[in-house]
C-alpha cells in the first residue's frame, strides 16, 4: 500500500525527532513515525541533563576544550565549536517551550537554574530537571507536537527500510503496521532519528535500546558510516541481574559520589587525577579492571556521605527507584556495573544533518557529526540532539524542494519475499548469540583474537539468517535482526582496522595512539561483500 504526498518524513520520536518536527512544521508539513516504544528509548532515560555554556563564569572555549580532551584526538573541532556555540540558544528554546528545569534559589547563584557538573567537564554547566531530564524534555516536546496542526503523528507504523530511487536518492520509507501489512510512505525529505546501537550488546542502560536499525537502513542506500568502533559503556548502571536496566546518572559522581571496590576501597584517585570525574572511557575501563582484579561482578558507588536530604533533593528519581528495588542509597552503597550506553559512531553527516545520500538526513545518536570523537563527554548527547535538530530544520526550510517531481527517477523495487513467518525462537536465538559475542569480544577491552572470533561468528550468523530473509514475509523482528547483524559485522570490521587504542576502543595488542593525525574510520555496507 503506497501513501504519497508526504513532505518531511521523520522516523523516530525521541528528543531529536520531536525538536525537528516543531522546527520544520512552521513552514512544511511533517509526518512523524513514532511507535509507542519510542517512549522507552534512550531520550526517556537521560537523567543527568544537557551541557551548555550558561553560567557567566563559563565560556565556549572551555566547553570546546573539555570536549576535545574527552574525544581523545578524534573530534571534528569545527563540529564541536558549532555545537557548543549553539547550545545557549537551544536551551532558551526549551525554556520557552516550558521544560521544567530545576531552579537555583541560592542567593549566590549566577544563573536562574541549577547547574551540576559531570565527568570530563571543568565547570558546572549541566542544566537539568532533577534527575529525570530526558523525561521532562520528552513530555514537554510531545505536548507541543501533539497540538501542532502541521504535524501528523503515526504511531501504528514501524519503518523496516528506506525507499531509494535509481538516481541514488532517498524517497521515503517502507513500513509495517500492527497487522504486518506493508506500507510505502513516499516523501520529499526523510530524516532518521532512530537512535544508536547499544542493543547489539547484552547489557545496556535502556530497557528498549535500538540496535542500529536506522544506520543500516541508510547504509542499504549507500550512506557512509563512521567511527562504529567507538561504543560507549556507561560506567554506572545499577547491578541487578534479575531486574530491568537502570542508569545511575553521571551527576551522582558530579555531586561527590565515590567508587569503591567490593572490599570498600576507593580506586579512582590512584588512576587519574580527576578521579571519579574522569571521562567515561577511563572510568569504565578502571571499573572493568577492578572487577577482574577482585573477581567480582560489580563495584560500589557510595553517596551516603551526602546525607539523605541532599540525596532526596538532587536524585529523587534514582532514590525512589532504588528504594522500589529494596536498596536505600542513603544508607548503603549502590552496586553498579558498566553497560552499553551510547554509540559515538553512526551515519556520517554535515552540520545540517545531511548524509551522503540525497534527501536523507540523520540527527541524534544515529548520526556521527564529529562532536564526540572517540568518546562522548557526559551530557553532550542531548545538546547534540537539540543543536542538530535545529540546524537540520533550518536546512530543510531553506532548501525545501518544489514538490513531487514528474522527472523523479524510478523507485528501486522491493525484493521478492515469501509469505511464511520466520520462527520467533530461531530469531531470538540468533539475536542472543550476536549479543553474547559482541559483549564478550567487542566491549570495553578488545583483543585481536577476540575480534577475529567475533568476525567469524557474526558472519556465520548472517549466513544462518539470510535464507529466512529471502524466504519469509517481512516482519519488524526479522528486519531489525537482519540490520543489527550486518551493523555488528561492520562494527567489528572497524575495530579490527583501528590499529591503536584511542578513547572507547582499547586493544592491549596495540596500546597507545598510532603515529600521525587521528583519522575517523569510514565504512559502507558494500565492504561486507
Amino acid at each position: 500500500m503506497t501513501h504519497g504526498n508526504h513532505d518531511v518524513l521523520i522516523i523516530g520520536g525521541g528528543v531529536a525527532g520531536l525538536v525537528l518536527a516543531l522546527e520544520v512544521a512552521e513552514r512544511r508539513r511533517v509526518t512523524l513515525l513514532r511507535p509507542a516504544s519510542d517512549d522507552q528509548g534512550a531520550s526517556r532515560w537521560a537523567q543527568g541533563g544537557i551541557a551548555a555554556v550558561l553560567s557567566p563564569s563559563d565560556d565556549f572555549d572551555a566547553h570546546v576544550a573539555d570536549t576535545l580532551v574527552a574525544g581523545d584526538g578524534l573530534c571534528d573541532e569545527a563540529a564541536v565549536r558549532f555545537t557548543v556555540e549553539q547550545g545557549p540558544a537551544a536551551i532558551a528554546r526549551l525554556l520557552a517551550l516550558g521544560v521544567p528545569f530545576t531552579p537555583d534559589p541560592s542567593p549566590e547563584a549566577t544563573y536562574p537554574y541549577h547547574l551540576t557538573r559531570e565527568g570530563g567537564h571543568g565547570a558546572r554547566r549541566i542544566i537539568h530537571a532533577a534527575d529525570a531530564t530526558g523525561l521532562a524534555v520528552m513530555e514537554t516536546l510531545k505536548a507541543h507536537v501533539t497540538a501542532h496542526p502541521a504535524i501528523q503523528v503515526l504511531d501504528d507504523l514501524t519503518a523496516i527500510g528506506l525507499i531509494g530511487d535509481t538516481a541514488g536518492a532517498c524517497r521515503g520509507a517502507r513500513c509495517l503496521d500492527g497487522q504486518g501489512r506493508l506500507h510505502e510512505l513516499l516523501a520529499a525529505d526523510t530524516v532518521l532519528a532512530t537512535g544508536g546501537a547499544s542493543g547489539l550488546y547484552r547489557h545496556t542502560t535502556s530497557p528498549h535500546p535500538a540496535s542500529g536499525e536506522g544506520m543500516l537502513m541508510a547504509a542499504e542506500l549507500g550512506a557512509e558510516l563512521m567511527n562504529l568502533e567507538f561504543q560507549q559503556f556507561h560506567p554506572t548502571c545499577l547491578y541487578d541481574p534479575d531486574g530491568s536496566p537502570f542508569l545511575i546518572s553521571e551527576a551522582v559522581r558530579g555531586e561527590g559520589g565515590r567508587l569503591l571496590n567490593v572490599n570498600g576501597e576507593r580506586f579512582m584517585p590512584a588512576l587519574d587525577p580527576r578521579a571519579e570525574l574522569a571521562p567515561r572511557d577511563i572510568v569504565a575501563r578502571a571499573i572493568d579492571a577492578e572487577m577482574q582484579r577482585t573477581g567480582s561482578d560489580h563495584v560500589l558507588l557510595d553517596i551516603r556521605h551526602l546525607g539523605e536530604a541532599a540525596i532526596s533533593h538532587h536524585f529523587p528519581t534514582i532514590h525512589a527507584h532504588c528504594a522500589s528495588r529494596g536498596l536505600d542509597i542513603a544508607r548503603e552503597p549502590i552496586p553498579v556495573v558498566p553497560a552499553a550506553h551510547y554509540s559515538c559512531g553512526g551515519l556520517a553527516t554535515d552540520l545540517a544533518g545531511a548524509t551522503t545520500v540525497p534527501n536523507l538526513h540523520a540527527i541524534g545518536e544515529v548520526a556521527c557529526t564529529g562532536l564526540h570523537g572517540a568518546n562522548r563527554m557526559a551530557s553532550n548527547s542531548l545538546l547534540e540532539c537539540l543543536v542538530f535538530a535545529r540546524s537540520c530544520g533550518a536546512a530543510l526550510l531553506r532548501d525545501a524542494p518544489p514538490g513531487a517531481s514528474a522527472q523523479a527517477a524510478p523507485l528501486v523495487p522491493l525484493p521478492d519475499s515469501g509469505d511464511r513467518l520466520a520462527d520467533p525462537q530461531v530469531l531470538s536465538s540468533i539475536r542472543e548469540r550476536m549479543r553474547q559475542m559482541m559483549s564478550a569480544r567487542v566491549a570495553i577491552v578488545r583483543h585481536d583474537a577476540g575480534l577475529d572470533e567475533a568476525a567469524e561468528t557474526l558472519e556465520a550468523l548472517q549466513r544462518e539468517l539470510a535464507p529466512l530473509v529471502a524466504a519469509c514475509a517481512p516482519t519488524v523482528t526479522l528486519a531489525s535482526l537482519w540490520q543489527a547483524l550486518r551493523l555488528a559485522r561492520l562494527t567489528v570490521a572497524s575495530a579490527r582496522a583501528r590499529r591503536e587504542s584511542r578513547g572507547l576502543h582499547y586493544n592491549p595488542g596495540c596500546p597507545g595512539h598510532a603515529p600521525g593525525t587521528a583519522q575517523p574510520s569510514r565504512v559502507h555496507l558494500a565492504d561486507l561483500d
